[in-house]
């Protein structure tokens, strides 16, 4: 079936309250750990139904945040989902409580445990009227940054298209594109600055109610996270500023040298060829083509996959006013169909995103066959972002298809601006951090502790004279900041895992995908760490593992510019 024909009914929370409910009276009665088994499948085909009608809600709000039915139905979930979430919590309560839990954990992945005890810590009656004011705060800023247009060269067009000026052959054109943003988002200064001030103080009152010592802490429990926390992710971006940042700071110097550029500024930073970054030489229909074929030829698994995709209509890939401006996948669980929403601007970024969201949905597509604990899912997102950052590298193989004769300098730009990733989402992190153990700050002080971090983790790079940006205030158009806290640095983890799969590839390109593969078809059976090292790879949080993945990828990036130089 279409995504555009699945049919969508709103939720009664009020009924879906009593439901759970009642089922968690009856798991806390439960006289064996097979009843208990029994009850939480019943729940899960429950879950899911109730999944399936808030992602086609979703997903045809962000389609369309102007589209007033569906913004009163979003609205209706901001507001009420808490409670819910609330509600059926106590049946997760009931299952650890009940005296034949280690009998019932013997019927399913012993994990499951795990993320009930993580969900219990961050879900309480006590944050529902806190949890929905986040809800609509959050809400406000997706309508505020896709219904805002961006006037440039006589058009006017949302962020998502401005942004591939950003990356221009022409560097006059990408300095007053960046001028465009930063003057147009000054216009929403105020709003901009509120509804983050409001999300903090919010998510700090969640926190302090609920136990944690601040919001940073309770977003790792909300993230999932069960087998690390802030301790090893500190760790983490330590190393990232040791192994990663000179690293970083010397290829991008490179490119700037090689483009004549003495101060590399905030529109330099994606640059790397004189002649401009490589823009795929194919439309969008002929782009689809392609990954179809690409996907087929990988393998009997990415076939399947990519056939159910395109036979659903589950991409909408093309940029207009109104969508929502990022891209994402997500599923219809009901139907076991993944769902991609993208906003392609002819950039190379259209390629990215494609393979990215391409690597959610096939995992996504792999945890709806049977034998998978639902709970568990694809695991916590620094599993999913494998999934997606690996299927970028492994797509290179057939990079041709999109870039033609621009094909290797492709990689190379792909390459660097995913090494450069690491640190800029190590900075994203620990501003987060910053400003939730500080949730008192001020708007200008938040904006000071991010060009300190600019610093820290971009040491080669400037934003003087670029209006509003030299406020500090570029993190206002990363969406998760305001969307997702704390989700930034999966991002960090997972990137480091998918430059183990891309170094695989480079000797060995069936063996590399016949374990991404088996990665994928594990979903969240393990947490991140041992999922890592079940398939022989190295895990980011242990000492010294992204200093040598770093290096071998510095020594890519070498031969790849070689290769380019020489034209080989």
């Amino acid at each position: 079936m279409k995504i555009s024909e699945m049919k969508y009914e709103r939720i009664d929370i009020d009924a879906e309250c009593r439901y759970f409910r009642q089922l968690a009276e009856r798991m806390r009665r439960a006289p064996n750990g097979r009843d208990m088994a029994e009850i939480r499948k019943e729940g899960i085909v429950r879950s899911k139904h109730i999944q399936t009608m808030v992602s086609l809600c979703n997903i045809r709000f962000t389609l369309n945040t102007q589209d007033a039915y569906y913004l009163r139905e979003k609205e209706y979930y901001d507001a009420n989902l808490p409670r819910l979430s609330a509600a059926a919590i106590e049946t997760n309560r009931a299952f650890l409580h009940n005296p034949h839990l280690p009998q019932a954990l013997e019927l399913m992945n012993p994990n499951v445990a795990k993320v009930y005890e993580t969900a219990l810590r961050v879900t309480d009656e006590r944050i529902v009227a806190d949890l929905a004011e986040e809800n609509r705060l959050i809400t406000e800023y997706d309508r505020l940054m896709s219904e805002t247009t961006f006037r440039f060269c006589g058009e006017s067009m949302p962020l998502s298209v401005l942004r591939k000026y950003f990356d221009d052959a022409d560097r006059t054109v990408r300095r007053k594109a960046m001028e465009t943003a930063g003057k147009t988002l000054q216009k929403h200064a105020e709003q901009l600055d509120g509804l983050f001030d409001s999300l903090v103080k919010v998510r700090a009152r969640m926190a302090e109610k609920m136990g944690f010592a601040s919001y940073a802490e309770m977003g790792d429990c909300l993230m999932g996270r069960y087998s690390y926390g802030r301790k090893e992710i500190e760790r983490f971006r330590d190393s990232v500023k040791k192994d990663v940042v000179p690293v970083v700071s010397a290829r991008r110097r490179e490119c700037a040298d090689a483009l004549g550029i003495d101060k590399i500024m905030l529109y330099d930073n994606e640059v790397c060829f004189a002649n401009g970054n490589p823009e795929p030489t194919i439309g969008t229909a002929a782009m689809m083509r392609a990954a179809r074929d690409m996907y087929r030829d990988m393998g009997a698994d990415t076939a399947e996959f990519i056939d159910a995709m395109l036979a659903a209509d589950a991409f909408d890939v093309f940029a207009r006013k109104g969508k929502w401006g990022g891209g994402y996948c997500t599923s219809v669980d009901d139907y076991g169909q993944p769902f991609i929403l993208a906003n392609f601007n002819g950039s190379s970024g259209d390629v990215d995103v494609l393979t990215h969201e391409a690597g959610h949905a096939l995992a996504f597509y792999e945890m709806f066959k049977p034998g998978h604990d639902y709970e568990l899912n694809l695991g916590t997102m620094s599993v999913a972002e494998i999934h997606s950052m690996a299927m970028e590298f492994l797509a290179w193989k057939y990079m041709d298809k999109f870039f033609g004769a621009r094909a290797k300098e492709y990689r190379y730009a792909h390459l660097l601006s995913s090494l450069a990733f690491i640190p800029y989402g190590a900075e994203v992190d620990q501003f987060q951090q910053i400003c939730y153990e500080h949730p008192d700050m001020t708007p200008s002080e938040r904006n000071e502790e991010w060009k300190k971090l600019d610093i820290y983790y971009r040491p080669y790079l400037s934003v003087e004279g670029l209006p509003y940006f030299e406020k500090g205030t570029r993190w206002q158009y990363q969406m998760h900041i305001y969307e997702n806290p704390m989700y930034y640095i999966d991002y960090c983890l997972s990137q480091s895992v998918a430059h183990q799969f891309l170094l695989e590839a480079q000797s060995d390109f069936d063996s590399a995908f016949a374990r991404y593969m088996r990665l994928v078809k594990k979903g969240g059976e393990l947490p991140f760490g041992e999922l890592v090292e079940s398939e022989g790879l190295k895990n980011p949080l242990r000492p010294n593992a992204l200093a040598e993945t770093t290096k071998k990828i510095d020594e890519l990036l070498g031969a790849l510019r070689a290769r380019i130089h020489a034209k080989i």
